[in-house]
Protein backbone atom coordinates (compact mmCIF):
# COMPACT_ATOMS: atom_id res chain seq x y z
CA UNK A 1 0.00 0.00 0.00
CA UNK A 2 2.96 2.37 -0.51
CA UNK A 3 1.54 5.82 -1.15
CA UNK A 4 4.52 7.22 -3.02
CA UNK A 5 8.23 6.74 -3.58
CA UNK A 6 10.68 9.60 -3.90
CA UNK A 7 10.34 13.30 -3.15
CA UNK A 8 7.19 14.48 -1.42
CA UNK A 9 6.87 18.18 -0.69
CA UNK A 10 5.49 19.33 2.65
CA UNK A 11 3.90 22.27 0.91
CA UNK A 12 3.27 25.63 2.56
CA UNK A 13 -0.20 27.10 2.86
CA UNK A 14 0.00 30.47 1.08
CA UNK A 15 -1.84 33.34 2.68
CA UNK A 16 -3.09 36.71 1.54
CA UNK A 17 -2.13 39.82 3.49
CA UNK A 18 -5.29 39.49 5.58
CA UNK A 19 -4.15 35.92 6.48
CA UNK A 20 -6.89 34.24 4.45
CA UNK A 21 -5.74 31.17 2.53
CA UNK A 22 -4.67 32.08 -1.00
CA UNK A 23 -6.12 29.22 -3.06
CA UNK A 24 -5.02 30.64 -6.41
CA UNK A 25 -1.43 30.69 -5.17
CA UNK A 26 -1.77 27.16 -3.77
CA UNK A 27 -2.78 25.92 -7.21
CA UNK A 28 0.20 27.70 -8.73
CA UNK A 29 2.61 26.17 -6.21
CA UNK A 30 1.22 22.67 -6.73
CA UNK A 31 1.57 22.94 -10.50
CA UNK A 32 5.15 24.19 -10.17
CA UNK A 33 6.02 21.29 -7.88
CA UNK A 34 4.56 18.67 -10.21
CA UNK A 35 6.24 20.24 -13.23
CA UNK A 36 9.58 20.07 -11.37
CA UNK A 37 9.24 16.33 -10.74
CA UNK A 38 7.87 16.22 -7.20
CA UNK A 39 6.41 12.77 -6.53
CA UNK A 40 3.71 13.65 -3.96
CA UNK A 41 1.99 16.65 -2.41
CA UNK A 42 1.74 16.59 1.38
CA UNK A 43 -0.91 19.12 2.34
CA UNK A 44 -1.93 20.58 5.72
CA UNK A 45 1.09 19.34 7.61
CA UNK A 46 3.37 21.24 9.96
CA UNK A 47 4.82 23.24 7.06
CA UNK A 48 1.28 24.00 5.94
CA UNK A 49 0.46 25.65 9.29
CA UNK A 50 -2.24 23.08 10.00
CA UNK A 51 -2.31 23.97 13.68
CA UNK A 52 -3.75 27.41 12.88
CA UNK A 53 -6.25 26.32 10.23
CA UNK A 54 -9.80 25.97 11.53
CA UNK A 55 -11.73 22.81 10.74
CA UNK A 56 -13.48 24.30 7.72
CA UNK A 57 -10.25 25.68 6.29
CA UNK A 58 -8.44 22.40 6.92
CA UNK A 59 -10.93 20.45 4.86
CA UNK A 60 -11.07 23.08 2.10
CA UNK A 61 -7.26 23.22 1.78
CA UNK A 62 -7.13 19.44 1.42
CA UNK A 63 -10.05 19.32 -1.00
CA UNK A 64 -8.46 22.07 -3.07
CA UNK A 65 -5.13 20.24 -3.23
CA UNK A 66 -6.89 17.18 -4.60
CA UNK A 67 -8.69 19.33 -7.16
CA UNK A 68 -5.52 21.16 -8.21
CA UNK A 69 -3.37 18.02 -8.40
CA UNK A 70 -5.83 16.23 -10.69
CA UNK A 71 -4.40 12.81 -9.75
CA UNK A 72 -1.07 13.55 -11.44
CA UNK A 73 0.70 12.63 -8.20
CA UNK A 74 -0.65 11.36 -4.86
CA UNK A 75 -1.97 13.82 -2.28
CA UNK A 76 -1.23 12.97 1.35
CA UNK A 77 -3.24 14.91 3.92
CA UNK A 78 -2.06 15.82 7.39
CA UNK A 79 -4.92 14.79 9.65
CA UNK A 80 -3.24 14.36 13.02
CA UNK A 81 -4.53 15.79 16.28
CA UNK A 82 -3.90 15.43 19.99
CA UNK A 83 -7.54 14.30 20.20
CA UNK A 84 -8.16 10.86 18.69
CA UNK A 85 -11.77 11.67 17.79
CA UNK A 86 -10.69 14.82 15.96
CA UNK A 87 -8.01 12.90 14.06
CA UNK A 88 -10.64 10.37 13.00
CA UNK A 89 -12.99 13.13 11.83
CA UNK A 90 -10.24 14.89 9.86
CA UNK A 91 -9.12 11.60 8.33
CA UNK A 92 -12.63 10.65 7.24
CA UNK A 93 -13.17 14.09 5.70
CA UNK A 94 -9.88 13.80 3.79
CA UNK A 95 -10.82 10.33 2.59
CA UNK A 96 -14.14 11.68 1.31
CA UNK A 97 -12.27 14.47 -0.46
CA UNK A 98 -10.22 11.94 -2.44
CA UNK A 99 -6.70 11.98 -1.00
CA UNK A 100 -4.47 8.96 -1.58
CA UNK A 101 -3.05 8.77 1.93
CA UNK A 102 -2.87 10.29 5.40
CA UNK A 103 0.00 11.67 7.48
CA UNK A 104 -0.82 11.47 11.18
CA UNK A 105 1.48 13.00 13.77
CA UNK A 106 1.72 11.59 17.27
CA UNK A 107 -0.55 13.40 19.75
CA UNK A 108 1.19 16.55 20.95
CA UNK A 109 1.14 18.06 24.44
CA UNK A 110 -0.80 15.11 25.90
CA UNK A 111 2.45 13.06 25.94
CA UNK A 112 0.68 9.73 25.51
CA UNK A 113 2.25 6.51 26.72
CA UNK A 114 3.25 3.88 24.18
CA UNK A 115 0.06 1.98 25.05
CA UNK A 116 -1.89 5.18 24.41
CA UNK A 117 -0.18 5.61 21.04
CA UNK A 118 -1.12 2.07 20.05
CA UNK A 119 -4.75 2.78 20.95
CA UNK A 120 -4.68 6.16 19.16
CA UNK A 121 -3.32 4.86 15.85
CA UNK A 122 -5.38 1.67 15.98
CA UNK A 123 -8.64 3.58 16.36
CA UNK A 124 -7.78 5.89 13.48
CA UNK A 125 -6.68 3.03 11.22
CA UNK A 126 -9.93 1.16 11.83
CA UNK A 127 -12.00 4.19 10.87
CA UNK A 128 -10.51 4.78 7.41
CA UNK A 129 -9.55 2.61 4.46
CA UNK A 130 -6.69 4.88 3.45
CA UNK A 131 -3.02 4.01 3.96
CA UNK A 132 -1.50 5.92 6.85
CA UNK A 133 1.99 7.30 7.42
CA UNK A 134 2.67 7.72 11.12
CA UNK A 135 4.69 10.83 11.93
CA UNK A 136 7.26 10.82 14.71
CA UNK A 137 8.73 14.23 15.54
CA UNK A 138 9.37 14.25 19.31
CA UNK A 139 11.20 17.58 19.14
CA UNK A 140 7.84 19.23 18.40
CA UNK A 141 5.40 16.89 20.13
CA UNK A 142 7.21 15.80 23.29
CA UNK A 143 6.24 12.23 22.42
CA UNK A 144 8.51 9.57 20.90
CA UNK A 145 6.99 6.72 18.90
CA UNK A 146 9.37 3.92 19.83
CA UNK A 147 10.50 1.22 17.34
CA UNK A 148 8.68 -1.52 19.23
CA UNK A 149 5.45 0.47 19.09
CA UNK A 150 5.81 1.16 15.37
CA UNK A 151 6.41 -2.54 14.77
CA UNK A 152 3.36 -3.54 16.83
CA UNK A 153 1.15 -1.16 14.88
CA UNK A 154 2.65 -2.07 11.51
CA UNK A 155 2.12 -5.78 12.06
CA UNK A 156 -1.40 -5.44 13.50
CA UNK A 157 -3.08 -2.91 11.18
CA UNK A 158 -2.89 -3.37 7.41
CA UNK A 159 -3.23 0.30 6.55
CA UNK A 160 -0.57 1.59 8.96
CA UNK A 161 2.01 1.31 6.22
CA UNK A 162 4.60 4.00 6.82
CA UNK A 163 6.54 6.26 9.14
CA UNK A 164 7.82 9.79 8.67
CA UNK A 165 11.01 9.62 10.71
CA UNK A 166 12.00 13.00 12.16
CA UNK A 167 13.85 12.08 15.33
CA UNK A 168 17.28 12.64 13.78
CA UNK A 169 18.25 9.33 15.40
CA UNK A 170 19.61 6.90 12.80
CA UNK A 171 19.98 4.14 15.35
CA UNK A 172 16.28 4.37 16.23
CA UNK A 173 15.35 4.38 12.56
CA UNK A 174 17.52 1.33 11.92
CA UNK A 175 15.91 -0.54 14.80
CA UNK A 176 12.47 0.37 13.47
CA UNK A 177 13.34 -1.06 10.06
CA UNK A 178 14.79 -4.19 11.69
CA UNK A 179 11.64 -4.80 13.74
CA UNK A 180 9.42 -4.34 10.66
CA UNK A 181 11.54 -6.71 8.53
CA UNK A 182 12.51 -3.81 6.26
CA UNK A 183 8.93 -3.68 4.93
CA UNK A 184 7.82 -0.43 6.55
CA UNK A 185 7.50 2.51 4.13
CA UNK A 186 10.03 4.77 5.78
CA UNK A 187 10.22 8.44 4.80
CA UNK A 188 12.81 10.91 5.99
CA UNK A 189 11.36 13.83 7.88
CA UNK A 190 14.81 15.40 8.12
CA UNK A 191 16.03 17.09 4.93
CA UNK A 192 19.63 16.69 6.03
CA UNK A 193 19.40 12.90 6.46
CA UNK A 194 17.55 11.69 3.37
CA UNK A 195 20.38 9.71 1.77
CA UNK A 196 21.51 8.12 5.08
CA UNK A 197 17.94 6.98 5.75
CA UNK A 198 17.55 5.63 2.20
CA UNK A 199 20.67 3.55 2.86
CA UNK A 200 18.70 1.60 5.50
CA UNK A 201 15.59 1.26 3.35
CA UNK A 202 13.72 4.59 3.33
CA UNK A 203 11.72 5.07 0.13
CA UNK A 204 11.66 8.84 0.08
CA UNK A 205 11.34 12.11 1.93
CA UNK A 206 8.60 14.45 3.08
CA UNK A 207 10.55 17.61 2.45
CA UNK A 208 10.54 21.27 3.44
CA UNK A 209 13.58 21.85 1.20
CA UNK A 210 11.52 20.78 -1.83
CA UNK A 211 9.43 23.95 -1.54
CA UNK A 212 12.40 25.95 -2.86
CA UNK A 213 14.37 23.33 -4.85
CA UNK A 214 11.99 20.59 -6.00
CA UNK A 215 14.09 19.45 -8.96
CA UNK A 216 17.14 18.89 -6.74
CA UNK A 217 15.22 16.87 -4.15
CA UNK A 218 13.60 14.70 -6.81
CA UNK A 219 16.95 14.19 -8.55
CA UNK A 220 18.61 13.16 -5.29
CA UNK A 221 16.01 10.49 -4.59
CA UNK A 222 15.85 9.32 -8.20
CA UNK A 223 19.65 9.03 -8.42
CA UNK A 224 19.77 6.92 -5.28
CA UNK A 225 17.08 4.54 -6.53
CA UNK A 226 18.89 4.19 -9.86
CA UNK A 227 22.10 3.22 -8.08
CA UNK A 228 23.91 6.51 -8.66
CA UNK A 229 24.83 6.92 -5.02
CA UNK A 230 27.58 9.43 -5.74
CA UNK A 231 25.16 11.92 -7.33
CA UNK A 232 22.66 11.41 -4.51
CA UNK A 233 25.41 11.96 -1.93
CA UNK A 234 26.64 15.10 -3.69
CA UNK A 235 23.15 16.62 -3.89
CA UNK A 236 22.54 15.85 -0.22
CA UNK A 237 25.79 17.43 0.95
CA UNK A 238 25.55 20.47 -1.33
CA UNK A 239 22.17 21.30 0.18
CA UNK A 240 23.20 21.14 3.84
CA UNK A 241 23.87 24.91 4.26
CA UNK A 242 20.48 25.64 2.71
CA UNK A 243 18.75 23.02 4.85
CA UNK A 244 20.38 24.46 7.98
CA UNK A 245 19.14 27.94 7.03
CA UNK A 246 15.63 26.63 6.39
CA UNK A 247 15.56 25.36 9.97
CA UNK A 248 17.40 28.27 11.62
CA UNK A 249 14.04 29.30 13.06
CA UNK A 250 11.00 27.16 13.66
CA UNK A 251 9.48 25.67 10.51
CA UNK A 252 7.72 27.07 8.44
CA UNK A 253 9.00 30.56 9.23
CA UNK A 254 12.20 30.31 7.12
CA UNK A 255 10.69 28.45 4.16
CA UNK A 256 7.91 30.99 3.78
CA UNK A 257 10.53 33.73 3.93
CA UNK A 258 12.56 31.88 1.29
CA UNK A 259 9.59 31.58 -1.04
CA UNK A 260 8.79 35.26 -0.64
CA UNK A 261 12.44 36.10 -1.38
CA UNK A 262 12.00 34.10 -4.59
CA UNK A 263 9.00 36.23 -5.53
CA UNK A 264 6.47 33.46 -4.93
CA UNK A 265 4.29 35.76 -2.77
CA UNK A 266 3.11 33.11 -0.32
CA UNK A 267 2.17 35.78 2.20
CA UNK A 268 2.46 36.03 5.99
CA UNK A 269 2.35 33.49 8.79
CA UNK A 270 -0.43 33.12 11.31
CA UNK A 271 0.24 33.88 14.96
CA UNK A 272 1.86 32.66 17.09
CA UNK A 273 4.36 32.28 14.23
CA UNK A 274 5.99 35.57 13.24
CA UNK A 275 8.27 36.92 10.56
CA UNK A 276 11.88 35.76 10.48
CA UNK A 277 14.46 37.79 12.36
CA UNK A 278 16.49 40.18 10.21
CA UNK A 279 19.88 38.55 10.85
CA UNK A 280 18.63 35.04 10.06
CA UNK A 281 16.74 36.31 7.01
CA UNK A 282 19.92 37.90 5.64
CA UNK A 283 21.84 34.66 6.19
CA UNK A 284 19.07 32.69 4.48
CA UNK A 285 19.16 35.00 1.45
CA UNK A 286 22.94 34.63 1.14
CA UNK A 287 22.79 30.84 1.39
CA UNK A 288 20.02 30.70 -1.20
CA UNK A 289 22.08 32.76 -3.65
CA UNK A 290 25.14 30.56 -3.06
CA UNK A 291 22.99 27.51 -3.75
CA UNK A 292 21.96 28.99 -7.08
CA UNK A 293 18.43 30.15 -6.27
CA UNK A 294 17.42 33.40 -7.95
CA UNK A 295 15.96 36.01 -5.60
CA UNK A 296 13.53 38.74 -6.64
Amino acid sequence: MAIFKGAGVAIVTPMKNNEEVNYDKLEELINEQIDAGTDAIIIAGTTGESSTLDMEEHEKVIRSAVEFTKHRVPVVAGTGSNCTRTAIQLSQEAEADGVEGLLIVTPYYNKATQAGLVKHYTQIARNTKLPIIMYNVPGRTGCNLMPETVAELFHSEQNLVGLKEATGNLAQASKTMYLTDGKLDLYSGEDGLVVPLMSIGAIGVISVWSNVAPTKVHQMCDSFFKGDIETARRLQLEALPLVDALFSEVNPIPVKKALNLMGKEVGPLRAPLCEMGADNAAKLANVMKEYGITLQ
